[in-house]
This record gives C-alpha cells, sequence and structure tokens, in this order.
C-alpha cells in the first residue's frame, strides 16, 4: 500500500497538483537555459563580425591617424561594446590604455546559472594597420556575461511571478477543494448515523452533480433500510402475537378436547375400580362396557394428538417423499372439509429438498389452502410444484395454489399468513407473487406463486420421487 494511501483527499489532490507544477517548472528551466545558450552564441558571434569593420571605420575618420592616436581612439571607443572584450596591443605587444573596463559592473546572476548557459570563451588577434604598416593588435575575447545578466534578469521575474501565481492557485484549490469535498464528510456523517440505526438520516443535496447523485442514491438507501426495519420490527411484533396465539390456540384445544377425554377416563377408570371391589361376582357385562368407553376415549385423544402434533410438525415429512406428504395434506383438507375440491399435481419432484425447502413448500400449501376454504369460500382448490431447469442450467421449484374464491379485494390486508409465506420463501432467496386465478369462467379467485432455488449438489436427494411409502395412519 503506498505511503500516502491515508493522506486526506485534498491533501493528495494539492500534492498532484504541486508535483505538476514542479515538473513544468523544470521543463520551463530547460526551455530556458537551451534558449539562452543559442541566444549567447548569435549574440557574441555577431559581435565579432562587428569588429574589424568598426576598426576600419575609426581609422578612415581619423585625418591624422598617427599610431599613438589610433590605438587610443580604439581603445576608447571598444570600452562600450557588448558580448565581447577588446585589449589594444601596440607593436611591442604592451597594452594601451587600462583595457576592458569592469568598474560599475554589477554581477547579478550566481555563477552556477552562469556555469549552465555560458559557452566556452574565444579569442580572436586582429592586427591593426594604417598605410599598410602593423601598428598594434587588437585581442578580441568574447564575454557572454550581458546576455547572461539578461536573460537572469528575465528568469528571475518570471519565477517569482509563477512562484506568486501558483501560490494563489494552490490557495484557491485548497478552499475550492475543501468546498467540493465537504459534501463527502456528510456521506461519513450519515453512513456513521445509519450504522447507529439512525432512520432519519438524510443528506441535501450539494451543488456539484456527481455528489448529488450519491446523495440522492444515499437518501434512497436510507430509505428503503428505514422501509426494512420497520417491516422487520411489525414481523417482530406479528410473529411474537403468533406464537402467542398458537400457544393460546394450544391451551384452549388440550383444555376443550384432552380435558373432557382425560375426565371420561378418570370416571370409566373410577368406574371399573368400583366393579372390580364389589362384593359377590363381577358384572362382565359392565366391565366390558367400561373397557370399550375408555378404548374409545383413547382412540379419541390418539386423534387429538396426532393432529396437534402434526400442526406443530408434519408427522412423515423428511421420513417418507415430498410428493406422498403434500398428498396427504390435501387429503386430510378434503375430509375436514367435505364441500370443497382439492386437486394436487406433484410431478417430477425429488423425494426431497432439505427439511428447510420441503417445510416451506409443505406450510405454503397448507396456509394457501386455509386461506382459500377460511378467507375466500373456495369451492375447488389446485396446488402445483414441479421442479425447473432454466437455460443457465439453474434448478427451480415452482409453487402455485389456485382456488375460484372470492380473490384478493383492493383494500386487501396482508395478514399474518401471508407474511409468513413471504418471509419463509424470501429467507430461501425465492419469490413469493400473490395475484388472481383463472380456475374455469374468466379471472376469479387467488392464485399464489412461489419460486424457491435448489441446490444442486444437495444430498440425498433423487432425481424424481421414489415409490410411495406406506401412508401413516
Amino acid at each position: 500500500m503506498p505511503f500516502w494511501a491515508g493522506w486526506p483527499t485534498r491533501t493528495r489532490l494539492i500534492l498532484a497538483v504541486l508535483a505538476i507544477d514542479i515538473a513544468a517548472v523544470l521543463a520551463s528551466c530547460g526551455v530556458i537555459v537551451l534558449t539562452a545558450r543559442s541566444a549567447v552564441q548569435v549574440e557574441m558571434a555577431a559581435s565579432l563580425s562587428t569588429v574589424e569593420p568598426l576598426v576600419a571605420d575609426t581609422i578612415r575618420s581619423l585625418r591624422s591617424p598617427s599610431p599613438e592616436s589610433v590605438l587610443h581612439t580604439l581603445d576608447l571607443r571598444f570600452q562600450s561594446l557588448r558580448h565581447v572584450r577588446v585589449t589594444i596591443l601596440d607593436a611591442e605587444g604592451r597594452r594601451v590604455g587600462f583595457g576592458p573596463s569592469e568598474r560599475g559592473r554589477v554581477r547579478m546572476a550566481p555563477r552556477w546559472f552562469v556555469r549552465l548557459i555560458a559557452p566556452e570563451p574565444r579569442r580572436h588577434d586582429l592586427p591593426i594597420a594604417v598605410k599598410a604598416e602593423r601598428i598594434g593588435t587588437a585581442a578580441i575575447t568574447t564575454e557572454p556575461r550581458d546576455e547572461i545578466e539578461e536573460v537572469w534578469g528575465y528568469a528571475r521575474s518570471l519565477a517569482l511571478a509563477g512562484l506568486v501565481l501558483n501560490l494563489a492557485v494552490l490557495a484557491a484549490l485548497y478552499l475550492a477543494l475543501g468546498r467540493i469535498l465537504r459534501p463527502l464528510g456528510c456521506l461519513a456523517d450519515g453512513l456513521t448515523r445509519l450504522e447507529r440505526h439512525d432512520d432519519t438520516a438524510h443528506l441535501d443535496p450539494p451543488a456539484s452533480r456527481e455528489l448529488a447523485v450519491i446523495a440522492e442514491r444515499f437518501n434512497r438507501v436510507a430509505g428503503a433500510l428505514a422501509e426494512a426495519r420497520g417491516a422487520n420490527g411489525r414481523l417482530n411484533r406479528q410473529l411474537l402475537t403468533a406464537q402467542d396465539d398458537e400457544r393460546a390456540r394450544i391451551a384452549l384445544e388440550l383444555h376443550d378436547e384432552f380435558g373432557p377425554c382425560l375426565f371420561a377416563l378418570e370416571a370409566n377408570a373410577a368406574s371399573v375400580a368400583r366393579l372390580a371391589a364389589a362384593s359377590g361376582e363381577i358384572d362382565r357385562t359392565r366391565l366390558a362396557a367400561r373397557a370399550g368407553d375408555i378404548g374409545s376415549i383413547v382412540g379419541q385423544v390418539q386423534t387429538l394428538n396426532r393432529g396437534l402434533l402434526n400442526r406443530l410438525r408434519p408427522h412423515g415429512l423428511g421420513e417418507v417423499p415430498l410428493t406422498d406428504c403434500l398428498d396427504l395434506l390435501l387429503r386430510d383438507f378434503q375430509r375436514r372439509h367435505p364441500d370443497t375440491a382439492f386437486e394436487g399435481v406433484f410431478e417430477g419432484l425429488a423425494r426431497g429438498y432439505g427439511d428447510i425447502v420441503d417445510l416451506t413448500v409443505f406450510r405454503c400449501i397448507q396456509e394457501s389452502s386455509t386461506n382459500a376454504v377460511r378467507h375466500g369460500g373456495a369451492r375447488r382448490v389446485r396446488a402445483r410444484a414441479a421442479e425447473e431447469t432454466d437455460a443457465a442450467g439453474a434448478t427451480r421449484l415452482r409453487l402455485s395454489v389456485e382456488d375460484d374464491g372470492r380473490g384478493v379485494g383492493p383494500g386487501h390486508r396482508v395478514g399474518l399468513g401471508l407474511s409468513g409465506m413471504r418471509e419463509r420463501v424470501e429467507a430461501l432467496g425465492g419469490r413469493f407473487a400473490l395475484g388472481q386465478a383463472a380456475l374455469d369462467d374468466g379471472p376469479s379467485g387467488t392464485v399464489v406463486r412461489i419460486t424457491l432455488p435448489i441446490d444442486p449438489e444437495r444430498d440425498g436427494d433423487e432425481a424424481s420421487s421414489s415409490p410411495a411409502a406406506p401412508q401413516p395412519e
């Protein structure tokens, strides 16, 4: 991980801009140095080319060109030349005058800058002749310091202006990035509030279009989380209510059904005890009648117990094929509701799909059939279940329960049964849909459609249902 990964975004952006500025400065310095070297060389060549005509013009301009006057005049005239230094020597090689004067010159360019630009010095000796007689020599030496001083002044002014401009740009960029990135801090605060289960978290849309899209998505997510938490809260309350209702129903059934049976068993047992304790011969007829009553009551208790256990946990689920359990469920509905026709089509199902999936399928058909009879007044209920494989190779279990009842009204309120089915299906990654059915003449009734994904690598399942196991009593 780079060492700057933990730095603030604003600092990283400013450092990136600063790095670009440094690269631009280095490139500009390179261009200035190359241009200055070329300009200095051109200026020195031009100065060298002007010295010889200047000497000839000076000699011609003198009326009485004696050697001493010519040499002194040339020495004075060459003091003001740029880019070259001219030393006048007489015929014996002695210097005439004081040579190039350096007094009054202020050198501003540093030595490293001079060494970076200045070319190799060049010297040229130009003979001075009057009337075909050589009277001296002009020693010409290139001197680029004048041009370098000009370049240094220009570069220094440019660098100072660039520095001030870049500092102003960086300051403005620092302030602008602070305003631009401020919504990200608000987003982080909003996420922290969501993490703390604060469903009122909301972001005002910033001026930036991209950040406004992020804020809009955040508000949608916050709203969806609030709805999900609200739904979970309602579901938890419904589950608690359902548990209490189920316990109340079981308690009422134990009181109303098992209580009388147990009382009758107790009464018959007491009667048998009295018959056994009576003096004389035992009345076998009455004893047999009491034994028959006890057997009848025990059978009734067994039936009630089987129904209660089947309601708490479907009998045989996971032990016999799923198809047989569903058929038995519909036959039980047919027995308890003889005025309604129940039909089941369960073809191509495996023996089982795991305890959770099997129980979900069973409960959904059970709850849908109960709603069709209790709330819809249906006269016909048809349940279908089939295993399908789509083009992508994914296996799904499709389930539907249709009835010809009153259907779902516009103001229908989703009850605990439908909510429980939906939660069961969605917890398994499936889809739940409730709509109108079309069994006979036109759309009518209700249809529940459920799709459940099936794991192709489930253990202990078969491609199709095995032969039916013996039906439990």
